[in-house]
């Protein structure tokens, strides 16, 4: 059996896992990346959170064939070389170079949604594709393509953001500078936002006795408020699923992959969120009449796909 390293570099912490070519994670270690700090001492952390997680697993250091690292932001895969984050304060930082100095292995890095998309589709709900987008909805909406079972990432390491294309020009602005993108409709700090501006809209709202219990409003209040039967609720639900129809058909008929898996918590909703989704979608995709379609889906790996994706970059380039 032949074992890898997968490190998930993230803005609070740092993640690292033994995975086995059997795709199953033997063992993990973590610590905070505790920022702002030089890149230099993340990268130390990052191999040694690495070498920590194969001492659980009970194996040596020469039974590792590679090391992959997702980071947020810009990664040339092809230099190894963070060019760009925002979110760590790296700016051509030589992360392949510096990290064979503390594990002296083949080593890949590559931006952070594109190792996840990875990840589900060696092991998780796109397994079995050929092409494969997935979508997670979290605090932004991150994007990741497979295409013929490599990453695409464009001619400059920055492509499939599909968080930034525009579903509505006259919509609030996002983060990027741009107004009305998908990811400040369906984030999931989109749909708190939805969330809030109704129940302001109707103080007669359960949400707002959820919101008092809860001590906050989560992107769960309005499916709560829906499942208790409250009409303000429901309204938010269903403006949210029509926005992610729309993002999801516009990435469908673009790409037309065999397999569209969703990710995030909003997606632990389940089929309140699915059903309809897919309702929607299937009317607004391109493909309507095809004999073969794209299988919409909710990812598989949670946040373990970060993790095993990024073991096994060496697999896509």
């Amino acid at each position: 059996m032949k074992y890898y390293i997968g490190i998930d570099l993230g803005g609070t912490n740092i993640k690292a896992g033994v995975v086995s070519d059997e795709f199953e994670i033997i063992a993990k270690a973590s610590c905070k990346t505790n920022l702002p700090r030089p890149a230099e001492a993340i990268c130390k952390d990052m191999a040694k959170v690495a070498l920590e997680a194969v001492e659980k697993a009970g194996l040596s250091l020469e039974q590792i064939e590679a090391v992959g690292i997702g980071t947020p932001g810009t990664a040339n895969s092809e230099k190894g070389i963070i060019e760009y984050s925002n979110n760590l304060g790296f700016l051509d930082f030589h992360v392949v170079d510096l990290m064979k100095t503390f594990i002296d292995k083949p080593c890949y890095v590559e931006n952070d949604a594109n190792a996840a998309a990875y990840g589900e589709y060696v092991a998780g709900a796109a397994k079995g594709a050929q092409n494969a987008v997935c979508i997670t909805l979290g605090t932004g909406v991150g994007g990741g393509i497979i295409i013929d079972g490599k990453i695409y990432s464009g001619s400059n390491f920055a492509g499939a953001e599909i968080g930034h294309t525009v579903i509505d020009p006259n919509g609030p602005e996002c983060t990027c500078g741009r107004k009305g993108c998908f990811e400040v409709f369906s984030s999931a700090t989109g749909l708190i936002r939805m969330t809030k501006e109704a129940m302001y809209d109707d103080k007669s709202s359960v949400m707002w006795k959820m919101n008092e219990e809860d001590g906050k409003v989560s992107a769960r209040t309005a499916f709560n408020a829906m499942r208790a039967g409250d009409k303000t609720g429901k309204e938010v639900v269903d403006k949210y699923i029509r926005y992610l129809a729309c993002g999801i058909a516009n990435t469908i008929n673009i790409f037309q992959p065999d397999i569209l898996c969703i990710g995030g918590g909003v997606c632990n909703e389940g089929d309140p969120l699915l059903l309809p989704l897919k309702e929607l979608v299937a009317k607004e995709v391109y493909t309507k009449n095809s004999a073969k379609n794209t299988e919409i889906v909710i990812a598989k790996l949670g946040n373990d796909a970060g993790i095993i994706g990024a073991a096994f970059l060496g697999l896509s380039h």
